[in-house]
């Protein structure tokens, strides 16, 4: 198989490794990928955005999978053009990334299905904010309704605070506050058949302690020991299912990975959020963790023959990443800062812990910064212990002037917390 793989961060990282480690493929293109991917994957340049330009890509690669992997490609229709050039294409339609493009339409998309989620209102006018903010009360939970690459929700106590996010923003989707810890929770779909992955935590406060501002994620870890052994069923059964079946029902089938940001409050499973695409750092540990090839499993997606795939083989290891970010991200992140220590980590750390590349570029021989997130570091190991001791062995071994990163990464979770 020749696959191209969509987009340049850590996910995409992620992906291009366990793709170059699946036997089935021979050929591993990237557009425009990053200083990382160029280990594993043959890297293009092209507007990730322009549906016809990726498709001429793919068409004259000979691409037998294109993978798009962030989520404005999704929305702006490029799997559809690349769909219709007859090429199969792991990633939903522009109609059906709506769940994530549109978090109103999501909100609606649910109350059809019967899916559990929080009471919102959607709200367009200042006044309407103010009585939705009025009815829920503290903490205040404010959504934008649009893309916003992970960073358009504020949960805060101050009204005020709430109110100039929801200023900011043409629409927004005020909810109520779930409390309970968050999962994340990715499954593989074709449209009708869907085949769940394991669960995973994200850490989306730039800070220990869940302090700081929103990121796009600070690091994540999987398995979860303090989750139910039925989560998953539980989840397939009354959210992912559910939401696939309405998708089609609404004549717009919701093909590639349906990712649920899922709360477990004292009244049961909700979902804070849908994503049309694997999310950036979870998918991070769950591949790390996956055995499958992942190449046959993207392209049954992709074919409509998810129901024939074999049941998906996970390790046992637990595994950890930690994100290094650069200097003051989330705010105004500082670029082009060479990073040292990645030959260091591939000589001492492999192959339990490696680096993948977010934020990165070449400059000559040296590999600098070039994003907010730039680097995710990856471990595993017999337990969460093991695996964040990886992590954070490799961490300590990167130089990169000014970096910052959490240093609690699971570990609440590795203490039986």
């Amino acid at each position: 198989m020749k696959v191209l793989v969509i987009g340049g961060g850590a996910r995409e990282h992620a992906l291009c490794r366990s793709l170059s480690l699946d036997p089935d493929v021979t050929a591993l293109h990237c557009a425009p990928g990053n200083a990382g991917i160029a280990e594993v994957a043959e890297l293009h340049q092209v507007d990730a955005l322009d549906g016809a330009a990726v498709s001429a890509l793919a068409a004259k690669l000979g691409a037998d999978l294109v993978v798009v992997g962030p989520e404005a490609p999704l929305v702006a229709g490029v799997a559809d053009a690349v769909r219709e050039a007859g090429i199969p294409v792991f990633g939903p339609s522009g109609e059906a990334a709506r769940l994530e493009g549109s978090k109103a339409f999501a909100k609606d998309v649910m109350a059809a299905a019967g899916v559990p989620t929080a009471r919102s209102y959607v709200c367009t006018t200042p006044e309407e904010v103010a009585e939705a903010l009025a009815a829920f009360g503290a903490p205040y939970v404010v959504k934008d309704d649009g893309l916003a690459a992970g960073k358009g929700v504020v949960v805060t106590g101050d009204v005020e605070a709430a109110r100039a996010h929801a200023a900011a923003c043409e629409r927004v989707v005020v909810e109520e506050y779930l409390d309970g810890p968050e999962v994340s929770l990715f499954a593989v779909t074709d449209g009708e058949t869907v085949v769940p992955l394991q669960p995973a935590q994200d850490f989306k406060r730039a800070l220990d302690g869940d302090e700081g501002p929103n990121t796009g994620g600070m690091g994540a870890y999987s398995p979860l020991p303090w989750a139910e052994p039925d989560l998953v069923d539980e989840v397939l059964r009354t959210v992912l299912q559910p939401t696939v079946d309405e998708m089609r029902r609404r004549g717009t089938p919701f093909s590639g990975l349906l990712y649920a940001g899922l709360a477990l409050t004292g009244r049961g499973i909700r979902v804070i959020e849908f994503n049309a695409r694997f999310g950036d750092p979870e998918t991070q540990v769950v591949l790390a963790r996956l055995q499958t090839p992942l190449a046959g499993v993207l392209t049954a997606a992709a074919t409509g023959a998810l129901a024939h795939v074999e049941p998906l083989r996970w390790s046992d290891d637990a595994a950890v990443t930690v994100v290094v970010a650069s200097h003051d991200y989330p705010g105004a992140p500082r670029t082009g800062d060479p990073i040292g220590g990645l030959d260091e980590v591939a000589a001492e750390d492999a192959p339990h812990a490696y680096v993948l590349h977010a934020g990165t570029r070449r400059d000559g021989d040296a590999v600098v910064s070039a994003g907010g997130r730039v680097l995710s570091v990856t471990a595993s190991g017999t337990d969460l212990t093991e695996a964040r001791e990886r992590a954070y062995a490799a961490v300590g071994r990167i130089r990169l002037d000014g970096s910052q990163h959490r240093t609690d990464i699971a570990a609440k979770a590795a203490a039986g917390g």
